[in-house]
């Protein structure tokens, strides 16, 4: 695993957080015009699969011992977290970064409400509630339908993500986080391989698209991981939900600057509203988080 030696200043635990969302979001932005070159799946094996590399060097997970039930729990761990990406490349080939992040976040938002039974979350509800419907294609939105049904697509894989993540933890309470990872995103690599190979995407690698691709796997997988479970030693759960409630602004934000991806008022109010609901989401959970 990725250690910090002692005599290296690490930044405080909230500023890793937010490092972490920025190096998330400036990956998407610098893998998205790939995607119009290879595709949303080849572009995704690069990142899982680079990113699996990685993170294999860094620490090898020791996985002997096992159950074939324990094993096929990590297999659709590391199957859904590519779906997740899948879905979610798909959708910022069509939408904005911004945009997608924002209907993404439904996912641990609908996860957090659901198990709680706090009256306030109806507000949390009601407010993420109306920012999708500003966000919806219709009423002579340009938005494309597609990619806002990809984005949706990525934040029920993304709520599957947190409920596998939390049993894939407790049956492997012995692997450290970024051996889990790794497995997972092998996992997930072998599962897009095939599919790239059928679409194509593969034919058309350059060396470029393999530098490329390493730097979004860098960016969007082994800094966030390992940022966020360092971050996670001395922050409580519930103020760091509450900085990564932050990653639609953050990541409407890059996309502005780094894309020039221009949002209407509409949807910069849909992002604060769904921006707003999982901050009061995680905020308010019920102090056992702490």
């Amino acid at each position: 695993m990725l250690k910090f030696k002692s005599n290296i200043a690490l930044p405080p635990p909230t500023a890793l957080v937010l490092i972490s969302i920025a190096s998330t979001q400036l990956g998407s932005a610098i893998a998205k015009p790939i995607i119009q070159e290879l595709g949303a799946t080849t572009t995704v094996l690069l990142r899982v699969g680079l990113g699996a590399i990685a993170l294999l060097l860094l620490q090898r997970p020791q996985l002997k011992g096992y159950t074939r039930k324990d094993y096929l729990l990590l297999v659709m761990f590391g199957l859904g977290m590519a779906a997740m990406n899948l879905s979610f490349y798909a959708a910022i080939a069509r939408i904005p970064i911004g945009i997608a992040v924002t209907l993404e976040f439904v996912g641990p938002l609908a996860v957090a409400c659901a198990n709680s039974r706090q009256l306030l979350d109806l507000l949390w509800i009601f407010l993420a509630g109306v920012g999708i419907f500003l966000l919806a294609p219709i009423q002579g939105s340009r938005l494309d339908p597609l990619g806002v049904a990809y984005a949706l697509l990525a934040a029920f894989f993304w709520g599957s993500y947190i409920l596998l993540s939390a049993r894939v933890g407790k049956v492997f309470a012995e692997i450290s986080g970024v051996a889990l990872m790794s497995a997972a995103l092998t996992a997930g690599t072998l599962g897009l391989l095939p599919i790239s190979i059928l679409s194509g995407g593969l034919t058309r690698l350059e060396p470029r698209f393999l530098a490329i691709g390493l730097a979004v796997a860098i960016l969007s997988s082994v800094i966030p991981y390992t940022f966020e479970l360092e971050a996670l030693k001395k922050l409580p759960v519930r103020i760091f939900g509450v900085l990564m409630s932050l990653e639609p602004a953050i990541a409407a934000l890059l996309g502005f600057i780094i894309l020039q991806e221009q949002l209407e008022l509409q949807s910069i109010i849909a992002i604060a509203l769904v921006t707003l609901a999982s901050v009061g989401a995680s905020a308010f959970e019920k102090r056992r988080l702490k």
